[in-house]
């Protein structure tokens, strides 16, 4: 393990600390248990930490609070698409993770692959669907199976895979309920690994593996059937490979402190970049604590590095 992954901060340098989750988008119950893990392991580790659970009444809460930094566990929008970064900001309270930009920018799936694409990343052939014409005008273009997604969701919610036209119009429509931008790409045939990466270093891969036609929200939330493979399986330059992949494909979105990025594989051994969360899940579940712990850290030591970062970079 790199000494610089592990917090060597006292607890009381972090000051009074505020754990936001909750909020009001489609990965609420998702957001609420990260927040309560992360809540109680910094309590257990002796900062001065209390929960916000964001809603109506948040910037009541967020003026007439003493707050010395915030520890961001919104998943979704309005905490993970750079509107609470901005808030926060405006403020002058430091707060874990990604900048506005970044922030804005990972949320937004379509907008994340073009800057890939325009620095030569590899990352999945894709349309936009705003119409059953250009759900047909997809097919003709990509060919199935397909996956759809809504551009501004995480926990893969929404998304369907597809294959054939009345199965596509049908997926659109029903992503067209949580977002008015779709998106559909093209279906990579192969393994699928999520990479994690914190203060600037690239943890362990994980290799995923489920029943499931794809890596759904049943598969990471509640399914007890989900393969998790740690070492991920590839050989050591596989890996390496992986590994820069996804360090250039955080440092194109602009990434600070932590993420995570989920890469396919296709059947001749390529590379496929899908997407980077700029705040990923802290549940009993969740990926990015299994990494830190294949790089040595527990979840409290992951936690406390996560908060040095937010001292470090904006304090």
């Amino acid at each position: 393990m790199s000494r610089e992954l592990k917090s060597n901060l006292a607890p009381q340098a972090f000051g009074r600390v505020a754990v936001l989750f909750g909020g009001k988008s489609a990965e609420r119950a998702v957001s609420l248990k990260s927040g309560n893990a992360v809540l109680d392991a910094l309590l257990s580790a002796g900062v001065d930490a209390f929960g916000i659970d964001v809603g109506d009444d948040f910037l009541h809460r967020l003026v007439g609070e003493k707050i010395n930094r915030a520890f961001i566990v919104l998943h979704g929008r309005g905490g993970e698409d750079g509107s609470m970064q901005g808030l926060l900001e405006c403020l002058e309270i430091p707060y874990t993770g990604s900048g506005v930009l970044a922030s804005a920018l990972a949320m937004d799936k379509l907008r994340t692959k073009q800057v890939w694409q325009s620095l030569g990343l590899s990352t999945p052939r894709h349309a936009v669907l705003a119409s059953a014409d250009d759900c047909r005008s997809a097919a003709m273009e990509l060919g199935f199976p397909l996956i759809v997604k809504p551009a501004h969701e995480g926990s893969s919610i929404g998304m369907a895979k597809v294959n054939n036209v009345d199965e596509l119009i049908v997926a659109w429509q029903a992503a067209s309920t949580y977002d008015s931008q779709v998106l559909v790409e093209q279906w990579i045939h192969g393994p699928e690994y999520t990479i994690a990466v914190l203060r600037g270093e690239v943890l362990p891969p994980i290799g995923l593996g489920t029943p499931h036609s794809f890596y759904d929200y049943d598969a990471k939330y509640l399914a007890s059937d989900t393969q998790y493979r740690i070492p991920c399986g590839l050989d050591a330059a596989k890996e390496q490979e992986l590994k820069e992949l996804t360090a250039r494909a955080c440092d194109a979105v602009g990434i600070q402190g932590w993420a995570r990025a989920d890469v396919m594989q296709d059947a001749a051994g390529k590379f496929w970049l899908l997407e980077v969360n700029t705040v990923p899940g802290m549940t009993d579940h969740s990926l990015v604590p299994m990494a830190a712990r294949a790089a040595g850290l527990d979840f409290q030591q992951l936690v406390l590095a996560i908060l040095a970062d937010s001292v470090e970079a904006r304090g």
